[in-house]
C-alpha cells in the first residue's frame, strides 16, 4: 500500500484532476448543442491518454529533479527512498505506452476512420511529446526559467484543443480563448511557483525571480492573470455565449481579482493553490454556459 501511494505521488494527483477535466469539457466545448451525440467512449480513452501523459511527464520531472528535492521537498518518493530512480523510469515507460496505446483507441473507436479531427489531435499529441521532451531534456527549457513557464502552460493549455480535437474542430474561435485563458492563468502559478521555490533552485535553474526578483515576478504574474480574465471575458462579448451567461464565471473572477493581496504580501503557497481553484471554477463556468 505504501508502495502504491509513493507511485501515486509520483503522477502529482491534483495536477491529473486538472487534466482530467479539461479533456471532457474540451469536447463538450466543441460539440456546443450536439451533446446527445457526445462520444463517451472516445472521450473516456482521449481522457486517460491524458492522464497517463501527464502522470509520465510528471514521474520524468521528478527523475530529473531529485536533486533539487532533496532540499525543497525531502518527502517526495524519490529523494525519500520510498521509490527508485530505475523504478521510477519504469513507471514512466509504462505510463507513455499506455497513453499512445489509448490514443490509437480513441481516433479509431469512432468507427469513421482516421478523420481531419483525429489527425488534429494527433498533432496536439505529438507536439505536446516534443514540447515535453524538450522540457526535461535536450534543450532543457525547464533550466531556463521563464521559457520553461511558457512550455508548461501550452502544454497545460493544449489539452482544452486535444479534447476538442478529438471530437469535433479546434477552430471555433472561442476554444481559443479558453485555450489563453488557461493558458496565462497558469503561466501567473508556474511564475508564483519560481517565486516559491528559489532558493532551492539557485545554482540549478535561472527563473523569473531570479532575474527580476521576486516582487516583481509577483506583479507580471498578476498581470498573466488579468491577461486571462479578459480571454475569459471574450466569448462572452464577442459570443457564441450571452453577457448574462457571465454570471456563471463569478466565483472564477472574484478567486482569481482577489488574488492582488496574497501576491502582495508573498504568500506564494496560497496563490498557487487559488490559481488552480480558480482555473478549475473557469473551466466549470464555461461549462454552464454551454449546457444553458
Amino acid at each position: 500500500m505504501g508502495a502504491f501511494r509513493a507511485y501515486l505521488e509520483l503522477c502529482r494527483p491534483k495536477n491529473l484532476i486538472l487534466a482530467g477535466a479539461t479533456v471532457p469539457l474540451g469536447a463538450m466545448f466543441a460539440l456546443e448543442s450536439n451533446l446527445q451525440t457526445y462520444p463517451f467512449v472516445v472521450v473516456v480513452c482521449h481522457t486517460v491518454a491524458v492522464l497517463a501523459f501527464t502522470a509520465a511527464g510528471n514521474t520524468m520531472n521528478d527523475i530529473k529533479d531529485v536533486e533539487i528535492d532533496r532540499t525543497a521537498h525531502p518527502s517526495r518518493p524519490l529523494p525519500s527512498g520510498l521509490v527508485s530512480i530505475e523504478g521510477a523510469r519504469t513507471f514512466s515507460i509504462l505510463l507513455w505506452c499506455a497513453s499512445v496505446v489509448l490514443l490509437i483507441m480513441g481516433l479509431f473507436n469512432q468507427g469513421s476512420g482516421f478523420s481531419s479531427e483525429d489527425g488534429a489531435a494527433t498533432v496536439i499529441y505529438v507536439l505536446a511529446i516534443l514540447l515535453m521532451m524538450t522540457y526535461d531534456h535536450g534543450p532543457a527549457t525547464k533550466d531556463k526559467g521563464f521559457i520553461g513557464n511558457i512550455v508548461i502552460s501550452l502544454l497545460v493549455a493544449a489539452v482544452i484543443l486535444y479534447g476538442a480535437a478529438g471530437v469535433g474542430s479546434i477552430w471555433k474561435p472561442y476554444l481559443w480563448w479558453i485555450f489563453g485563458t488557461v493558458f496565462f492563468v497558469n503561466l501567473a502559478r508556474e511564475c508564483v511557483k519560481d517565486c516559491l521555490d528559489m532558493e532551492s533552485d539557485r545554482g540549478k535553474r535561472m527563473t523569473l525571480p531570479m532575474k527580476i526578483g521576486k516582487e516583481k515576478t509577483r506583479m507580471w504574474a498578476y498581470v498573466f492573470i488579468m491577461l486571462g480574465l479578459v480571454c475569459l471575458y471574450m466569448p462572452f462579448w464577442r459570443g457564441p455565449f450571452i453577457f448574462g451567461q457571465l454570471i456563471f464565471q463569478s466565483p472564477a473572477l472574484l478567486l482569481l481579482i482577489s488574488l492582488n493581496g496574497p501576491l502582495f504580501k508573498g504568500e506564494d503557497e496560497i496563490v498557487v493553490s487559488r490559481i488552480r481553484i480558480g482555473m478549475l471554477l473557469g473551466l466549470v463556468g464555461f461549462c454552464l454556459a454551454v449546457l444553458m
